[in-house]
């Protein structure tokens, strides 16, 4: 199901006119001859959205899915265990918003949200998801960084905190990197760093222990691949790489020991190509089926119920409101 709404054109129109990269040609498919991507028949679901911020949340076993939005920015959650989704009725929750960044933080055993937009204002306030109470706690730490839309935010590989990269606050994308503490966040200083850019594919590469980052929009050449080890970002070289894309789903699928990637915007066209990072190069999968070309979804590995999960996202002024899990492997 979908329905139809305006564009948040005040979040990314400007930046994909700024959006000026050469893109590499498509290479031809790698063969997958069992996998597939299946439509899941949840008994409910939340509305039609995009622009959410959504993880899995090992503390509750479930996937949690925060924001987004739908003609009107959400601050509903939900999550989903596996089979169907529910709403958590919370009395204290972030505000509505669009573009915000969440993920998992083992120190802390919670859920680490930043950032967003709230269709005035760039946001910068952080918010903690507690798994056993299902209950939202706002965080007031003495620094943080820079409100924006659409940061980085993944599991640092050795601290096992939180790490925040990028982001657009509305005039500038920006290319600092911060650690989420568990009190505050602290800037961090590595020798090298990508160069600026929002809604970028950033996950954790599970089997490499470390974070492959790749894409987005920026003012500068975002067409590069890096990863991140928890000290230092190292631009990669891999002989094989997607069209530069900006609003992809990304996770790591520990069946297939790679981080894939789903979806994304190439130039304002969306995809529905599915990519996989082996470590040191992009290969591009060939499922039987797919979801339709979208950008700007939730995309999840989903432990307890050993799927990968995608939910909703936009293509042209269309929302969607479908789950998938990739199958088969």
């Amino acid at each position: 199901m979908f329905i139809r709404v305006p564009r948040i054109s005040s979040l990314l129109a400007a930046a994909v006119v700024a959006f000026a990269v050469l893109s590499p040609s498509l290479t031809p498919a790698v063969a997958a001859q069992t996998l597939t991507w299946k439509r899941v028949a949840p008994k409910k679901s939340p509305s039609a959205r995009t622009y959410s911020a959504m993880a899995y949340d090992p503390v509750s076993k479930k996937t949690v899915l925060f924001g987004g939005f739908n003609g009107t920015y959400l601050n509903e959650t939900w999550t989903f265990d596996g089979i169907t989704w529910t709403q958590q009725m919370t009395s204290t929750a972030p505000s509505g918003r669009a573009l915000p960044s969440m993920a998992f933080d083992r120190k802390t055993r919670s859920l680490v949200l930043f950032g967003g937009y709230d269709g005035s204002n760039y946001l910068g306030d952080t918010w903690l998801w507690d798994g056993a109470t299902s209950k939202w706690t706002q965080a007031h730490p003495k620094t943080s960084p820079t409100a924006s839309t659409g940061p980085m935010l993944f599991p640092d590989p050795k601290s096992g905190h939180v790490d925040e990269f990028g982001g657009f606050d509305g005039k500038f994308y920006q290319y600092m990197t911060w650690r989420w503490t568990g009190k505050t966040w602290t800037q961090l200083n590595p020798t090298n760093t990508p160069g600026a850019r929002s809604i970028a594919v950033a996950a954790l590469d599970g089997a490499r222990k470390n974070v492959v980052l790749f894409g987005g929009l920026g003012d500068v050449r975002t067409d590069n691949t890096w990863t991140w080890d928890g000290t230092n970002w190292t631009q990669q070289s891999p002989t094989v790489q997607p069209p530069t894309r900006y609003g992809a789903g990304s996770a790591f699928d520990p069946k297939l020991k790679m981080v894939v990637v789903f979806g994304g915007g190439v130039g304002g066209v969306d995809q529905d190509q599915t990519w996989a990072w082996t470590g040191t190069d992009w290969t591009e999968l060939a499922p039987k089926k797919f979801p339709a070309a979208r950008e700007s979804m939730g995309m999840a590995y989903d432990t307890a119920s050993g799927q990968l999960l995608v939910f909703g996202g936009v293509a042209g002024n269309t929302l969607f409101r479908d789950t998938w899990k990739l199958i088969g492997h």
